[in-house]
């Protein structure tokens, strides 16, 4: 078999491999860059008139399916090799499928709000496309390998985007005219949402932090019973939940709703137990209570968010009326997304991104700064939009969404600017003309 570049060839497999996972970890850093922008026209999106965006519609969606779903894309066939000690794959469909998603949420988003439906429609498909791409960057590489550690966490990875697509592809047939998709939107409504806002997104978010938790304490990844009760139950909930709805079966619904809630309550029982078992840091203390802070806060307002929109279904059953995305907003977009992104990304920017120890360690100071206000402020924030939209009070959840986006747009801004740390890195010249090493 010919090689074309001779380099390869000089360096030999481990070099090749070593190659290969530093510019992964470049793809993931540049996606995790492309999520914060789309999170950040998200937070634009709330200045535009009420009518324009939807009511909440425009940001949750930019924010979610735009900020949220391309971190997904961008971290997801990240940790599936990391995890199964597999080789990446390739550039092209690592690329592509980060841009498709990332494309296919702005364009639907576009499209919803005045393109119109053709418009819509291409956003849904192209935004499949995109996940069928991380499919293929995520899985494709354990065909190679016989490690297969975490088994769970990739079951549960794999089942998050069996449940978006599904999600999407319901919205699609509504979009298209399909007779009985439009005749029975009302139900179909909140099935698409579960299975895209508890399936898709909480899954996967919630597999994540099973692992990457231990590490940002600084504890061992190692089986723990709650993670598996929190996993299993957080991939078989959202299906049952969705069918009801479908079917219009209370019974289905309800039980779907219970077997969240003990994944929830599983979940946030996990993160005491990695704090329980944290390590002692002697440096970067804002950088370490800011990661080790978020991860452990997020998962007590996915529970709320749980909570709430479950128990509008205990209470009313599957009927359109139990859903609500004005009423979960604030804790499952804000408290339980945004805040699990934050801790992610401040984690792993100077964990996997391209710079010296030296550029690493300067990284580490820009995202810890002023660490405790800025998660006073989301955690205060999130508070007072879930009181305010518990009494239908509109000024104290303005006032609460006022807090928390001033938060999340501080870290947006300490994200760039530590990102752009790296470009006066002083070793990075240097650094690019030796040869690539893990």
């Amino acid at each position: 078999m010919a090689v074309s570049d001779p380099s390869i060839v000089a360096l030999g497999p481990d070099r090749r491999r070593s190659a290969a996972r530093a510019a992964d970890r470049r793809i993931t850093v540049a996606g995790l860059l492309v999520s914060a922008l789309l999170m950040a026209a998200a937070l634009g999106a709330v200045v535009l008139p009420n009518g324009v965006r939807h009511g909440l519609w425009l940001t949750v969606h930019l924010g979610l399916a735009g900020g949220a779903g391309t971190a997904i894309a961008s971290v997801l066939p990240f940790f599936v090799v990391a995890v199964s000690v597999a080789d990446p794959m390739g550039r092209v469909v690592r690329i592509g499928a980060i841009m498709l998603v990332a494309a296919g949420a702005v364009i639907a988003s576009v499209g919803v709000v005045g393109a119109g439906p053709g418009i819509g429609v291409a956003g849904a498909l192209t935004y499949l496309a995109g996940l069928l791409a991380v499919s293929v960057a995520a899985f494709w590489p354990l065909h190679a390998t016989t490690a297969r550690r975490h088994r769970l966490i990739l079951v549960a990875y794999g089942a998050s985007i069996a449940h978006v697509a599904i999600g999407v592809a319901i919205v699609t047939l509504m979009l298209v005219g399909f007779a009985p998709a439009v005749e029975h939107w009302g139900s179909l409504k909140p099935a698409h949402a579960w299975l895209n806002v508890f399936g898709f997104l909480s899954v996967t978010v919630a597999a994540t932090l099973v692992h990457l938790g231990p590490t940002v304490t600084g504890g061992r990844i190692i089986p723990r019973t709650s993670a598996t009760v929190a996993l299993v139950a957080l991939v078989a909930g959202p299906p049952l939940v969705a069918l009801g709805f479908a079917l219009e079966a209370g019974t289905v619904a309800r039980v779907g709703v219970l077997i969240e809630g003990i994944g929830a309550v599983a979940l946030v029982t996990h993160g005491l137990v990695v704090q329980r078992d944290r390590g002692r840091w002697t440096t970067d203390p804002g950088w370490h209570r800011l990661t080790s802070w978020s991860l452990l806060l997020a998962p007590w307002w996915f529970l709320v968010a749980v909570i709430v929109a479950g128990g509008r279904v205990i209470l009313d059953g599957a009927v359109p009326e139990a859903w609500s995305l004005e009423q979960i907003a604030a804790p499952f977009a804000i408290g339980w997304v945004a805040q699990a992104m934050i801790g992610s990304w401040s984690h792993l920017l100077p964990a996997i991104g391209p710079a010296s120890i030296a550029g690493h360690a300067r990284q580490r100071a820009l995202l810890g700064r002023a660490a405790i206000p800025r998660l006073v402020a989301l955690e205060l924030g999130v508070a007072l939009m879930v009181s305010g939209n518990s009494v239908a009070w509109a000024g104290l959840s303005a006032l609460g969404l006022t807090v928390s986006a001033a938060s999340i747009l501080s870290s947006l801004v300490i994200l760039v600017d530590a990102t752009l740390a790296r470009a006066v890195d002083p070793d990075a010249a240097s650094r690019q003309s030796r040869p690539t090493e893990d």
